[in-house]
Parts: C-alpha cells; sequence; structure tokens
C-alpha cells in the first residue's frame, strides 16, 4: 500500500504544537478572532508504531459507482431500478463525509469521490466544510447541522467559503438575511429541512407555514434550493414508517409550492432508502455508510466493498504456564500452557474495550482471541494456535487478511454485534492518533 498524506494538497493547513492550524473565526460585532484549531490528525510521515488505518481509494471509487448505477446514475451491469416517478433524469449524489468522513480522513476522500464525478458533499458542523474547503474541495457543500453559532461569524463563514446551510426555523432565516444584506452579498441558496418523524432537527409540520412565510419574504437574497428531511427507519425491518415520512414529505412539497417557492433539490434517501425504496430518491440522494462499503442492512447493498482495514503488528510474545493471570483486573487466565502476543493497539485508537475477552484478530490468515482486558495503547492475543506466530506478524482488528494457515475478515458489522452497537461507530471510533495510509492502486 503506497502511503498517502491523508491532508495532501496546496491548501493543507501547517501543524503546530500538537494541533492543526484550522481557521480564523472574524466576528461581524468587532469582538477580537478566535483561532480555531482541531486535534491533529496522525501522519504517515510521523508513523512510528506499526498500527495503520489503510484507505482503499479505489474501492471507495468502486461504492460511489454502485451508488450510481443504483439509482439511473449510470449504465450499469447490474439490475437497473426503473424510477417510480417515471421521470428519465437520475438524481444527484451527494455524498455524506461528516465526522471525518466516517473515520476514514474527510480531505482524502472528498478528494477522490470529486474526482469521481460526485455531485455534492455533506457534512454535519461548519468546521467540518471549512476543512474541506481549506483542502481545495470546490464542489458544493450542504452543512446539515444547523448550528451555525450564537453570533453571526459562522454566518460570516458560510457565505464567504459558499457553503449551503441547512435552515428550519425563521430565525436561521432572518439572520442569515440580516447578514447577507450587510454584506452585500446574495443570493444565498440553502435548503430547508422539515420534520417528517425523525423528532431532531426540522421545521415541524406546524411551524411550516411561518417558516415558508420567512423563506418567502427573503427572497431573492435567500434562495431556496432544496427541501429535505431525515429518514429514520429505513434500514428496519418493514418500509411502514419510511413510506408514512414520505407521503407527510409530499405534503410539505405541496405547501412549499403553494406558498411560491420552487425548490429543485428534494432529497429524503440515506444509503438504506435509496438500495431499498426507489421511491425516496427524488431529485438527490445523501449515501454515507454505503459509499464506505458497509450494508446499511444485511443483504442490501452486495456490491459494496469495505474501504477500511486496521492492522497493527507483534511487538512482544512470551510463554505463559497454565493458571497464569494477566491483565488489568487479570480478566484472563490461561486455560493451559500459552502464548500470547502483545499488539500496541488499544482504546484511545478506538478498538473498543467491550472486545475484552471477547473479541479476536487475524494473523497469518486466522483468528486469535483477545485474552484480557483491552487497554489504552496495548491489548493482549491468545496465539497459541497460531502455528508459527513471531515477532513482526501483521494482525488485522478491522478487514480481511490472507495468510499461511487461512483467509479471514472480520467486519465492521461483526464487531459492532460483538459490542452492542452499529457499524457507523466503530468506524468513527478509529481515533485520529492512528494514521491513514491511502492505496491509490
Amino acid at each position: 500500500m503506497t502511503p498517502m498524506d491523508a491532508s495532501a494538497g496546496p491548501a493543507r493547513a501547517a501543524q503546530e504544537d500538537g494541533w492543526e492550524n484550522g481557521w480564523t473565526r472574524q466576528p461581524d460585532n468587532g469582538a477580537p478572532a478566535m483561532r480555531v484549531r482541531y486535534p491533529r490528525r496522525a501522519l504517515p510521515s510521523d508513523a512510528v508504531r506499526p498500527t495503520q488505518a489503510q484507505i482503499d481509494l479505489p474501492r471507495l471509487q468502486h461504492n460511489l459507482r454502485v451508488v450510481q448505477q443504483s439509482v439511473g446514475a449510470l449504465p450499469t451491469r447490474f439490475e437497473r431500478i426503473e424510477r417510480t416517478d417515471g421521470s428519465e433524469k437520475a438524481p444527484q449524489v451527494w455524498g455524506v463525509l461528516k465526522a471525518d468522513a466516517y473515520g476514514h480522513g474527510a480531505p482524502a476522500v472528498a478528494r477522490t469521490l470529486v474526482r469521481a464525478g460526485i455531485d455534492g458533499l455533506c457534512v454535519a458542523l461548519l468546521e467540518e466544510a471549512i476543512e474541506l474547503r481549506e483542502a481545495d474541495i470546490a464542489c458544493p457543500i450542504l452543512v446539515m447541522g444547523g448550528c451555525y453559532g450564537l453570533r453571526h461569524d459562522g454566518i460570516v463563514e458560510l457565505i464567504e467559503r459558499k457553503l449551503t446551510p441547512v435552515v428550519f426555523e425563521a430565525g436561521h432565516i432572518e439572520l442569515l438575511l440580516a447578514v447577507a444584506s450587510r454584506q452585500n452579498k446574495g443570493p444565498i441558496g440553502v435548503h430547508l429541512k422539515v420534520d417528517t418523524g425523525m423528532g431532531r432537527l426540522g421545521a415541524s409540520i406546524e411551524d411550516l407555514p411561518e417558516t415558508l412565510r420567512a423563506l418567502k419574504e427573503a427572497s431573492p437574497l435567500i434562495r431556496l434550493e432544496g427541501l429535505m428531511t431525515h429518514l429514520a427507519c429505513a434500514d428496519g425491518d418493514t418500509l411502514d414508517a419510511t413510506e408514512a415520512q414520505l407521503a407527510l414529505f409530499g405534503e410539505v412539497e405541496r405547501q412549499t409550492l403553494e406558498a411560491g417557492l420552487r425548490p429543485t433539490l428534494r432529497h429524503a434517501a440515506n444509503s438504506a432508502a435509496l438500495l431499498r425504496l426507489p421511491s425516496s430518491r427524488f431529485d438527490m440522494v445523501r449515501p454515507g455508510i454505503a459509499l464506505f462499503g458497509h450494508e446499511p442492512r444485511a443483504g442490501v447493498g452486495p456490491h459494496l466493498l469495505p474501504v477500511m482495514r486496521v492492522r497493527t503488528e507483534v511487538v512482544s510474545l512470551r510463554k505463559l504456564p497454565r493458571g497464569q493471570r494477566i491483565g488489568y483486573g487479570h480478566t484472563w487466565e490461561a486455560p493451559r500452557d500459552s502464548v500470547v502476543a502483545t499488539v500496541p493497539i488499544g482504546y484511545a485508537d478506538g478498538l473498543s474495550r467491550a472486545l475484552s475477552n471477547r473479541g479476536a484478530a487475524l494473523i497469518r490468515g486466522k483468528r486469535a482471541p483477545v485474552a484480557g482486558t483491552v487497554s489504552m495503547d496495548l491489548t493482549v492475543l491468545d496465539v497459541t494456535d497460531i502455528a508459527g506466530a513471531e515477532m513482526g506478524d501483521e494482525v488485522v482488528f478491522l478487514g480481511a487478511q490472507e495468510g499461511p494457515l487461512g483467509r479471514d475478515e472480520i467486519t465492521a458489522t461483526e464487531i459492532a454485534e460483538q459490542t452492542g452497537t452499529i457499524p457507523w461507530e466503530v468506524l468513527t471510533n478509529i481515533s485520529r492518533r492512528v494514521p491513514r495510509f491511502y492505496s491509490q492502486a
């Protein structure tokens, strides 16, 4: 695997004192400027220990093609699913890269997807969008979190960096209008989010008329480009709740049109919905987990390929007599004369402590169980049954490995089931101190 700097690019921020330089927040109320800086991401050039998250960029491109083919955006060798509304125009694909692209490293992932022809990107935070602009990502970026600061400074950044905000209340629109008017900027495109059943963010059906009036009054300086909602149960056992949300979304669209507003991008579909329910696709889809190669539901997206592989190496081997206990709390006792291997990865790197005495890793193509408690920086494996195990052997905690003893794979779904969580959390938990190594081919 050829390493590539996760933040490679002409605009990569310099790094100092263990922090990335980030960006300067300049309030428009005369207050002193604040420097917003982020924890430093470990770089391949800085790597000393062998622990890595390997990111396969060709697989990322493959997954984008799978999504595009699934929604009719590309000719496909797979079964083509026609749009149910009878239109010929395929929806746009905007990739969701929140949480550092689900732990894969947002700048490198964004650069790859843009080159592969993605239509736009979505993030949760203004800070995430700014990081992408700092990495010279010029495509449309939708900021979905709705949190732009208590003062005007976040709105200024949105406008200056040509980012598209999601709004869901009249106050957002009034603030945008005030700042845009003061700076003589516009028109500013926005997407209106409506709550159809998720219950977190979005204009309620009761408040929708007021919000639509605010948008109408703010026109043409504030322009409604998108109408969106968030589906709560698209990966569930049934699609009843999702279909109910889509029906309500249809009523929202009707009210929006009656108010004299004409959004060109209607969108609701996440990974599960775009793969399971053609009627959810509208003008735009928002894949997240599917881009990184993980099925949002078992059997949905069988052509997807996992993008991340987490590996390290054996740094210590020792023999233990039967009955010896090891690790914090002495939670593991050797059931026989045993051989254990220590590897430099722990819960500070994103290896869940819930895998203590439960999880496994791959060595020489075979599973070795976790022996004892996963600690902050180190984990111990029982390699008694791994013939030929030796210092320096590769150890894989996430992904596939082929070796002299066979071939196996540990998936994010498997880890999630063992630890009582979901694959999304498994991926985003891989911490920034684990360097990302990017494969171009």
